[in-house]
């Protein structure tokens, strides 16, 4: 199974480290992968996307995904963007908190997560990022979540190494509280 995966939101919301747990997971699990990301020219709070494709099997051919199977949008102008650009029967998964609207596509799957709510509850409205891992991997195992807990680990070091369990507490609560359509 190949995954082509958009993960977009604005700066700051964690979108590329979203990514990049997917990507150095799927490398971890020995999978083809690519990541590459997109940056608007404003930086912090201006439009932010990566293009992930993890494969079980093909090697990757264009790192760049331009019909993606798979969409994570934490806002209103990524979802708009990318829920047009996806494959029929793909699935996209949005954060609520921050989306108001109904994904208009009635030939994916989609699901919800008030991520952004979630996170603040949690202490840390940083960690929508993680809530909205957590939903993910809840419907398309991508990768294992014990991959993701190593790859998160090896990523949070030295003076971040603080910001692990609160990590993982935001991917468990993702798990519990995405809602599929």
């Amino acid at each position: 199974m190949t995954h082509e995966i958009i993960c977009a939101g604005f700066g700051g919301q964690g979108i590329l480290f979203l990514g990049k747990i997917l990507a150095f997971g799927g490398l971890e699990e020995k999978k083809e992968v690519s990541w590459i990301p997109s940056y608007g020219p404003e930086m912090r709070g201006g439009t932010c996307n990566c293009s992930v494709v993890v494969s079980d099997d093909k090697r990757v051919g264009m790192p760049v995904v331009v019909t993606p199977n798979i969409v994570v949008a934490m806002n209103r102008l990524s979802m708009e963007k990318f829920e047009s650009t996806m494959v029929k029967d793909g699935f996209l998964i949005y954060n609520t908190t921050l989306i108001e609207i109904k994904p208009q596509r009635n030939d994916i799957k989609t699901a919800h997560v008030a991520a952004s709510q979630i996170s603040n509850e949690l202490g840390n409205v940083k960690l929508a990022n993680m809530v909205m891992l957590g939903a993910l991997l809840k419907f398309v195992p991508i990768i294992k979540k014990s991959t993701v807990e190593q790859i998160i680990r090896k990523q949070l070091t030295g003076s971040k190494a603080k910001f692990f369990e609160p990590n993982m507490k935001a991917i468990d609560a993702g798990e519990k509280a995405v809602v599929i359509k």
